[in-house]
């Protein structure tokens, strides 16, 4: 699959200046990593929402496979990320009265992917497997991005879009985060679009774009 941001323009910031992804053509393949620095303001969490389909307040084109994401029903939409694209949002969008395991669950049995054991698996990689049982919103921020993470993980996708996944975790747990994604992305060849507020060094073979 192919994704292709053509003349890319939110309609909430009226003056873009110098940005190497608003009002370009950017084409990103299944299997490249792309690093989006992007400070405070200039539209980050927005782009990935354009690209998740489920902002439209833009002018410009988000294409997959040659498909303007902006002209589809909302139910062909949907089968997109069902198949297609995985999220892990900013504001992590976790059910707080349902425990991890549940989070991880809910998104696991709609999109299957991977088998349950995997759960346990990617839990005691990642230093969550105590807290699997917990209800999410007791766990701290740091731990729900691992959550999160692993949820994203357990569905199909050519795309897995990340949207400052790692603003709470030390570098010990960034890094542990990182390579299971990596090794997700691999066996699937799928793209990988992150999106964080500076240019860290930890991604491999990307392509970097300041927004």
């Amino acid at each position: 699959m192919q994704l292709i941001l053509k003349n890319l323009l939110p309609q909430f910031i009226p003056d873009v200046k110098q940005s190497e992804i608003w009002g370009n053509e950017i084409v990103v393949s299944q299997g490249e990593h792309i690093h989006i620095v992007a400070p405070s303001g200039s539209g980050k969490t927005s782009l990935i929402h354009f690209i998740y389909g489920i902002r439209d307040d833009y002018n410009g084109s988000v294409l997959i496979n040659g498909t303007t994401v902006k002209e589809l029903p909302a139910e062909k939409k949907a089968g997109i990320r069902q198949k297609h694209l995985s999220i892990i949002f900013q504001d992590l969008r976790l059910f707080p009265e349902e425990t991890a395991r549940e989070n991880i669950e809910i998104k696991r049995r709609l999109s299957p992917y991977h088998n349950a054991e995997i759960v346990n698996k990617m839990a005691g990689r990642l230093g969550i497997s105590h807290k699997l049982d917990q209800k999410a919103g007791t766990c701290s921020y740091g731990e729900q991005q691992r959550i999160a993470i692993i949820r994203a993980l357990m569905q199909p996708f050519d795309f897995l879009l990340l949207d400052e996944p790692y603003s709470h975790l030390d570098e010990q747990n960034r890094q542990k985060a990182m390579e299971l994604i990596y090794e997700e992305c691999t066996s699937r060849n799928a793209a990988m679009i992150f999106a964080d507020l500076k240019n860290i060094d930890f991604l491999k073979d990307e392509k970097t774009y300041y927004l």
